[in-house]
């Protein structure tokens, strides 16, 4: 691995800038839209843009790489991108932060296929899923801290826009100064809805519901610390103390995953979510620091849900199909996450505040209805391949960083060096 520290160091210290930007510009559109007296549903619906962006960035960004190359293509999207928290600033309407938060989403997958096409290109066979886990480590990691930086100065002010820009730019200097090979063209993925569904029903749902949950949770939690009545430091720490729960949570469920049915632990998760959000919305909405502290079980338990999804389709597929199964998967959850920040905004606005968290019961509890539904329905998993797979930590990203996870296989890999 030495001979790749210095530039996989550069490439993600890039990658850990973005996600600050990224968990900053979240906090920071939460906070301002309240004081700007948006509706939580409106609010919802801007949320909501960011992540209709990223989808439809995972198909339109393949193509633009193809057509003008992968530099000029990064070049134009990290210029983009770092431009548009100041437009935030300057320009305060919700039918404008929609249409920013679509660009925003657009062009940070395409900065992410670029970045993670270059880890593809640095980690050789036998370390990719070191990379992998390093990449995922950060991620999670910065997406917290991005949110205590709304408390570096006024978080009403312009400071957090600038300062989500500043990150943006400067994430480019580490990325630009890395020497790596040209990655491959990235291809979309495709997306076989029916043939998914066929291979594992509960895949399919575990991807979407896993996408209602932390895409509300990301885009509504500090709207809802501020309407419960946190300051502006516990909704910062809510939020992070989740993030960082959800990370610190991979292990324990990976190695309980490892060891039973990935549909059983799927759905005792689910179910034990369901049990912190009715315990947050019945004994907590009025005491802070209980919310915080419940938050860090909670995230711990619905962040390691898309990961148990995935694991679980990985056991009924042949290892080729590994890339576009998951890619598949990973749309999913894209279009899960495009719906939950509108619908938990809208049960918001007609039902108060602490409907965010009946949200979370109710999504997670029929979550784990149909899981079991659809476990009693295949008891024995014919058809299984047989060989059982283990759990990865898993985040939403882009299609290229699939291409590290060690279960893909190693043909593709080699065939790139």
């Amino acid at each position: 691995m030495k001979s790749i520290a210095l530039p996989l160091t550069a490439l993600l210290g890039g990658v850990g800038l973005l996600v600050l930007g990224t968990g900053l510009m979240f906090s920071v559109i939460g906070v301002q839209a309240a004081s700007a007296n948006f509706s939580v549903l409106v609010t919802g619906l801007i949320m909501s843009a960011y992540f209709a962006g990223f989808v439809y960035g995972t198909y339109a960004c393949p193509g633009i790489i193809r057509h003008v190359g992968p530099i000029r293509t990064f070049a134009a999207m990290a210029s983009v991108a770092s431009t548009l928290p100041i437009l935030h600033a300057l320009w305060l309407n919700p039918w404008a932060w929609g249409v920013l938060r679509f660009v925003n989403g657009l062009c940070l997958v395409g900065l992410y296929i670029a970045v993670e096409s270059w880890l593809n290109v640095l980690a050789p066979s036998g370390q990719r899923g070191r990379v992998f886990a390093l990449y995922m480590l950060v991620s999670q990691a910065a997406l917290a801290l991005g949110q205590w930086l709304l408390l570096v100065g006024d978080p009403r002010g312009f400071v957090p826009f600038a300062l989500a820009s500043i990150l943006f730019s400067f994430a480019l200097l580490p990325i630009t100064l890395t020497r790596v090979d040209e990655p491959p063209p990235t291809h979309a993925p495709r997306l076989g809805l029916r043939e998914l569904f066929r291979i594992s029903p509960i895949g399919v749902v575990g991807a979407v519901g896993s996408g209602l949950v932390s895409g509300a949770l990301y885009s509504l939690g500090h709207v809802f610390g501020q309407r419960v009545g946190m300051s502006e430091a516990g909704s910062a720490s809510f939020m992070a103390i989740t993030i960082l729960g959800g990370a610190l949570f991979q292990w324990p469920v990976g190695y309980l995953s490892d060891r039973y049915d990935h549909r059983v632990v799927l759905l005792t998760v689910c179910l034990l979510a369901s049990v912190v959000a009715t315990l947050a919305y019945l004994f907590a909405l009025d005491d802070a620091l209980w919310l915080v502290a419940i938050g860090a079980a909670f995230g711990g338990l619905v962040f390691t849900i898309y990961g148990l999804s995935v694991a679980h389709v990985n056991d009924l597929i042949e290892r080729d199909r590994v890339l576009q199964v998951t890619g598949g998967l990973l749309l999913l959850h894209g279009v899960g996450a495009t719906v939950g920040p509108t619908v938990a905004g809208a049960a918001m606005d007609a039902l108060g505040p602490g409907s965010f968290l009946l949200y979370f019961v109710a999504m997670l509890f029929a979550l784990s209805m149909l899981a079991w539904y659809f476990i009693r329905l295949r008891p024995m998993n014919r058809g299984e391949r047989g060989a059982k797979e283990h759990y990865v930590p898993m985040a939403s990203s882009s299609q290229a960083v699939l291409q590290l996870d060690p279960r893909a296989p190693d043909t593709l890999h080699e065939s790139r060096l």
